[in-house]
């Protein structure tokens, strides 16, 4: 398998699940509402006057939508499309951490998603085999990031680039240097983990005089959350190790940086809103809410977490590397890439094929599309058609400023070399055991070593 040159944004909405996320709007950690019946989803999707490039009953479209953070948007733009063309779309948006589960439910159905996604390169194994060739799609064809190819062929593209780190209260990080005898004076200074643990302890000693609750923001283990540790936070340890061999992927670690996250991780532990111990039942919608009310200075996500709509949006926010203490993170940047693919499920007919092509098309072409896309949902969508296209959400600005500023991009190696849902899982459990007490640290190492192994050996 090789990975060629080329993305996409798709994507499909319907008429079927409910609504989503709190907090502060659009945040990528909330659950979200399990997948419905797809039949009853089906059902409820109503066929409208024709006047689209395609006929009404020559085809439909089905999508499974990976993020819960957008349903609402992606089913107001498939209602219009169908209200358009006369082509039903339908979306089914899978409960936060579910999505293979809920994936593996939806293909074997006879109705099966026409749409579905894939999050890395490391999925093809289980779902390649759903894959259809879509080299010569117009989605392929505009792409301008990459997808995968398998055997010279395109079976996937990824609609939106995005990054995460560590985003800041810009406005209380300034209130911060204004403080008598704050560690830094400027953000610049803060380019390592021991000038980062300075600042989010001395924000912690000093939070009553700063109005604030915590430097940081809960660090949620519960099922909305955890992803932004067991996935996010996870890439960090891997890509380190990666770096050093000089590889791309692994089925096996040696583990040389899992005392690097296990630095930041404590520093999210102790120095927050809340005690170590009441995580396991912290939400992603606590960790937004926290931030958004300016209980907390620090909040671990990615740019998925600022909508035009959201409360984010009237504030000024900015991104930090993710800082464990490695030798020369200095130079590093945030953590930017493609975390989800779509593929165009082979087993549908060739008139729900051609329907969900002629969709995805409409979608990275049309104004409506574009301004979902780009505008309501705030991605930095790579298609040649958004060439030009003015980016909103600052946090964007914020990862694009390191990049410019010669830093290393930190790739998603990773995270997209994670073996299995069921390692996320067990991490995650791991990681609630450790803030609670009633395990050592040695049960998250064996997770990155041991377990990890294993887990890969299983697939």
């Amino acid at each position: 398998m090789k990975t060629g040159k080329k993305v996409v944004a798709l994507l499909s909405a319907a008429v079927m699940t409910a609504g989503i996320l709190g907090g502060c709007g659009g945040s990528g950690n909330d659950a979200g509402n399990a997948a419905a019946d797809t039949s009853a989803a089906k059902d409820t999707t109503a066929a409208a006057d024709d006047g689209g490039s395609s006929a009404a009953g020559t085809g439909s479209v089905y999508y499974l939508n990976y993020k819960p953070e957008v349903d609402a948007q992606w089913q107001e733009l498939a209602a219009s499309y169908t209200e358009q063309t006369g082509v039903p779309v339908t979306v089914v948006t899978a409960a936060s951490g579910t999505y293979e589960q809920t994936l593996t439910s939806e293909i074997a159905k006879t109705e099966a998603p026409t749409l579905f996604q894939m999050e890395s390169e490391s999925w093809v194994d289980n779902w390649g085999q759903y894959c259809d060739d879509i080299s010569d799609s117009f989605i392929a064809q505009h792409a301008s990031a990459e997808t995968i190819q398998v055997d010279g062929k395109v079976i996937a593209v990824p609609y939106v680039k995005e990054s995460y780190g560590i985003i800041y209260n810009v406005d209380l990080l300034n209130e911060y240097f204004a403080l008598d005898n704050a560690v830094v004076t400027s953000v610049e200074e803060i380019n390592n983990f021991d000038k980062l643990k300075a600042v989010a302890d001395d924000i912690q000693a000093r939070k009553d005089e700063l109005g604030v609750e915590g430097a940081f923001t809960s660090a949620g283990l519960d099922g909305s959350s955890n992803w932004r540790f067991t996935t996010h936070l996870a890439n960090m340890p891997i890509y380190w190790e990666l770096t050093d061999k000089g590889v791309t992927t692994a089925t096996e670690l040696d583990g040389t940086y899992v005392p690097n996250y296990k630095n930041l991780l404590d520093l999210y532990f102790t120095d927050a809103t809340c005690d170590p111990a009441l995580l396991s039942g912290k939400t992603g919608d606590d960790a937004m809410a926290e931030f958004c009310d300016g209980m907390a200075v620090f909040y671990q996500n990615g740019t998925w977490a600022w909508t035009p709509d959201g409360d984010m949006a009237g504030m000024n926010v900015a991104f930090l590397p993710l800082y464990t203490g490695v030798e020369g993170e200095e130079n590093i940047g945030v953590c930017s890439g493609v975390g989800n693919y779509w593929c165009l499920n082979k087993n549908a007919t060739e008139e729900d094929k051609k329907a969900t092509l002629d969709f995805l098309e409409w979608v990275i072409t049309s104004d409506e599309g574009k301004e979902t896309l780009a505008g309501k949902m705030s991605f930095n969508v790579p298609f040649d058609t958004f060439d030009g296209y003015e980016l909103e959400n600052p946090l964007f600005a914020s990862a694009n400023a390191y990049e410019a500023a010669g830093k290393t991009t930190v790739s998603w190696i990773g995270s997209q070399c994670l073996p299995t849902e069921n390692w996320k899982a067990n991490l995650a459990s791991a990681l609630i055991e450790y803030s609670q007490g009633t395990a050592d640290w040695s049960v998250v190492e064996k997770c990155f070593t041991e377990d990890f192994a294993k887990e890969w050996a299983t697939r």
